[in-house]
């Protein structure tokens, strides 16, 4: 992630609240109304107080009575001002948080496939939840807290000042160094090393995640204790980080308290001369001492509001760079919904590299695929055929060339559309924790009960699912884990049949039954293919002697292609070579293959 001077980060961070903010000008400026007239009621109460002692002081009851019911009257609509701030600030919050988590997850579902295999999804979620945590802290730091101080230490300064310039000028001047202190020692002390923690902070909540979702594979390897240590590495690290934070917090108090007790001693001095010269009341003395206990106590909570802003700040850095952090594939501005009719896909001198590598995958590629027609592709590992796939679905934007979809190219067309149309059932399906009938319909989530369970005795799914207790309302599990591998393929396969798309992608979707079931499902397959343009990547050969054609991939170039029999009968054919290492295990081209 970017790494932003500290300045940088509170300008994206107030930015992105602010954003929000004019979302609902209404209730922010009604709600800083209130605080304000409840700030300035405040800091008018010490000159009532000491305008009421020297009434008491020169025996004028009335004067004093009055005094009473003003101080009264003042507080109450003190009081009242302040609910009303609370009131709508909580609807203003829960309102921006929820925007905050919604809007995080609209665009971290449309991130890029890259950025998503570069990022811990512990991590991702542990990002958002203290970002909109940390908005809670921040709004109330700067409506309860800084917008109050401020207007109070402003009209305590003026009210001063209007009395005695002197003693006005004194007190302004302190609360700008304490300012200036508190401001300067956040921003270039504390901060840094709290951003520092705070990656420490994600990447332990990335390996909580990483061993707790992998922990079939712990267990298989009887290493609980392996881990432990693991992630008591990443612990101390973050323990040694959160601690020099929390020591740069104690350092800053310690300065600020520094500067406030001198403030301190500089109004009590002066008030106490001013008395001594004439120059002040009694009451005046009261005032002095009220307002100064005032100041004291908004200056002192003005350096608590500064670390938590910092804190808020700093949690809310990975969801505001959300924000402004590009999708990597996105819709054009003009883009329309694809217009499906039968399924015809066109690769068009097809240029393509991964992000970050030097050379194309593909260079001027070019096929097509008739409508219906039923593709298989075959190769070695990172010969092209995933990265087919990839690009029909538009995972990845093209260096060079166009790939149509029914004459349609599918880089100015909407995604979801062109997605709706390509139904894939991967080598290894991942399934939702939900109801088996929720993972069905998923595709297709208007499906009736009739319809998803007319899918699952076509993919041969539903034998296995009435044995469960609760049937198609049984729970998966995360990622499935509750079902073994061939049940959650057939689970996929029920989710293909009851998806109507044009096009369907086959990842060697038999690869984990057994051969009885494999049978049962590779006739569901012919079924769920009739009529669809089909393609289907091959890893065990077996799967691919009934189709239409068969592309052999080769560093991303197709060195031949025909029907089964067809290719077989080439005697120094790429296709046959695979074939006898694979079915035949011919020792003499194992290591021939192997050193393609």
């Amino acid at each position: 992630m970017e790494k932003r001077p500290t300045v940088g980060l509170y300008r994206l961070v107030f930015a992105f609240c602010s954003s929000h903010w004019r979302r609902q000008p209404r209730r922010i400026g009604l709600m800083a109304s209130c605080m304000l007239v409840a700030t300035a009621i405040d800091a008018t109460l010490p000159l009532l107080f000491g305008r009421l002692i020297d009434a008491v002081a020169g025996g004028e009851r009335n004067t004093a009575f009055h005094g009473v019911l003003i101080i009264l009257a003042a507080a109450a609509i003190l009081a009242l001002f302040r609910f009303a701030t609370f009131g709508l600030l909580v609807r203003s919050s829960l309102t921006v948080m929820r925007a905050i988590v919604e809007e995080a997850f609209h665009r971290v579902q449309r991130f890029s496939t890259d950025w998503h295999a570069s990022s811990f999804s512990g991590a991702t979620v542990r990002s958002i939840t203290r970002g909109v945590w940390a908005y809670d802290s921040l709004a109330d730091t700067i409506i309860l807290g800084f917008f109050p101080s401020v207007v109070v230490l402003a009209t305590t300064v003026i009210l001063l000042a209007l009395h005695w310039v002197a003693m006005g000028a004194v007190v302004a001047a302190g609360v700008c160094v304490y300012l200036g202190v508190a401001v300067g020692m956040t921003l270039y002390f504390i901060t840094p090393a709290a951003r520092r923690g705070n990656r420490q902070d994600s990447k332990m909540s990335g390996a909580l995640a990483d061993a707790i979702t992998c922990n079939s594979v712990v267990k298989s390897f009887a290493a609980e204790a392996r881990e432990d240590r693991r992630l008591a590495r990443v612990a101390d690290e973050w323990q040694a980080l959160v601690g020099k934070t929390w020591g740069r917090h104690i350092i800053a108090g310690a300065c600020q308290n520094g500067v406030s007790t001198a403030l301190q001693a500089g109004i009590l001095g002066f008030g106490v001369w001013l008395w001594s010269v004439g120059r002040a009341t009694p009451g005046d003395v009261a005032y002095v001492l009220t307002t100064f206990s005032v100041i004291q106590g908004y200056l002192r909570e003005t350096g608590n509001h500064l670390r938590n802003l910092q804190r808020a700040v700093n949690d809310m850095e990975d969801v505001a760079t959300f924000s402004h952090q590009p999708l990597g594939i996105e819709d054009r501005p003009d883009a329309t919904p694809l217009r499906v009719t039968t399924g015809r896909i066109e690769f068009d001198r097809v240029t393509f590299r991964y992000p970050g590598k030097t050379e194309p995958i593909y260079r001027d590629f070019s096929l097509a695929i008739a409508p219906g027609e039923k593709i298989g592709l075959v190769g070695a590992s990172g010969s092209g055929k995933s990265t087919f796939v990839k690009l029909i679905q538009r995972f990845y934007d093209l260096d060079q060339g166009r790939i149509r979809l029914d004459g349609q190219d599918i880089s100015v067309v909407t995604q979801a559309s062109l997605r709706a149309a390509v139904t894939v059932v991967p080598q290894d399906p991942v399934l939702f924790h939900r109801s088996l009938a929720e993972n069905i319909a998923y595709g297709r989530p208007g499906a009736s009960h009739a319809e998803i369970v007319a899918a699952a005795r076509q993919a041969h799914a539903d034998e296995f699912i009435q044995s469960l207790p609760g049937r198609y309302d049984s729970l998966v599990g995360e990622r499935g884990v509750k079902l073994s591998g061939g049940e959650r393929q057939r689970i996929a396969l029920a989710r293909a049949v009851l998806t109507e798309s044009a096009v369907l992608i086959l990842d060697e979707a038999t690869s984990s039954l057994d051969s009885v079931s494999e049978d049962l499902l590779q006739k569901a397959v012919e079924q769920v293919t009739r009529g669809r343009t089909t393609i289907i990547i091959a890893h065990r050969l077996s799967t691919v002697q009934r189709v239409d054609r068969i592309l052999v991939f080769d560093h991303g170039t197709i060195v031949e292609q025909g029907r089964h029999t067809e290719l077989l009968a080439r005697p120094n054919g790429h296709y046959r070579r695979l074939f006898e290492t694979q079915v035949l295990g011919l020792t003499g081209t194992e290591t021939s293959v192997a050193g393609r």
